[in-house]
């Protein structure tokens, strides 16, 4: 049985279909990352599940019964859009929404001090939090959302905004959480987080869901015909050549699909009768931007600037 599934749901917003019959299963003890572009419905998908927004059709399981107050009990929930009551001390935001979870008293107040030590906001705790950076104030609101020990940590674009020391913070705690046998739900248009950290995906594109299983399976599914190569040299003289179906440019690297997959180890002798310099050339690896762009099709590489910043619906 699955810690959670999702099944068929659907939302419409006048005339604009925002979830289109999507259904996903989340099992015990992952990272599930909802991947997709700006405005593809994973911030609509998400406020169904947390029953913030109706579904026009469709249902939420928790353990195999119809989720409700018990899963609205035990999960923590970071939304999209921040927000927290600027007049407040840090400490009194953090007692206030455990508080708001049924959590109250000493041993509550001891560990919002071990996760403000942790996040270095140990000598902020009287602070209000106008006074605190951006930055400050998400990591605030991300202890918010797990003090008071949630079995499931609901993350709406956790890493918007915050910079790369405060992104490995969040990670770091993120990866712990799991090792705890916390079920870690995240929502993020930034395909090279969920390619590190998530067991599980559920690709949503137009509202539609376009992959939903293993990572590792999706993996293995796309990634057959696939070389990732790093190279001195030019490779544009491959284009064209019989052998290469597509290529993707990442700059460091670029990734080849052949047409056959007995074609990797002729791509290998085509590149060194070319007098290219290989420094890395692995077979049946594949990116989730490149299995992204594969499933999507051409408007998935029209939109690839939003794949990489930006907020989203």
């Amino acid at each position: 049985m699955h810690a959670l599934e999702v099944r068929n749901l659907r939302k419409q917003f006048g005339s604009v279909t925002a979830v289109d019959d999507v259904s996903f299963e989340i099992p015990e003890g992952v990272i599930f990352g909802l991947l997709g572009r700006n405005g593809a419905g994973k911030t609509t998908t998400i406020r169904m599940m947390m029953d913030i927004y109706k579904p026009d059709a469709g249902e939420v399981l928790l353990r195999g019964v119809k989720a409700g107050e018990e899963f609205n009990s035990n999960v923590g929930y970071l939304p999209e859009e921040r927000g927290l009551y600027q007049k407040m001390t840090v400490m009194d935001t953090l007692l206030f929404f455990a508080e708001l979870k049924g959590k109250k008293g000493p041993e509550i107040k001891r560990r919002a001090v071990e996760y403000l030590e942790q996040f270095d906001l140990g000598d902020r705790m009287k602070s209000k939090l106008a006074d605190l950076s951006k930055g400050n104030q998400q990591k605030v609101q991300f202890i918010s959302t797990i003090l008071h020990d949630p079995e499931f940590v609901v993350l709406d674009e956790p890493f918007s905004g915050l910079d790369p020391v405060n992104t490995s913070i969040i990670r770091d705690m993120i990866l712990d959480l799991k090792r705890r046998g916390k079920v870690i739900i995240f929502s993020t248009h930034l395909m090279d987080f969920a390619d590190r950290m998530c067991d599980n995906i559920c690709l949503i594109h137009k509202g539609q869901a376009l992959l939903n299983g293993p990572l590792s399976d999706i993996r293995r599914k796309f990634g057959n015909r696939n070389v990732t190569v790093q190279a001195e040299g030019d490779l544009s003289f491959l284009r064209g050549n019989p052998i290469v179906e597509t290529m993707e440019d990442f700059g460091n690297t670029t990734g080849i699909l052949v047409k056959q997959q007995d074609d990797i180890q002729t791509l290998l002798k085509v590149l060194v009768e070319n007098n290219i310099v290989v420094r890395r050339f692995d077979a049946h690896t594949i990116s989730l931007h490149e299995i992204f762009v594969r499933v999507a099709g051409d408007d998935a590489k029209s939109g690839e600037a939003n794949m990489m910043e930006g907020s989203h619906v």
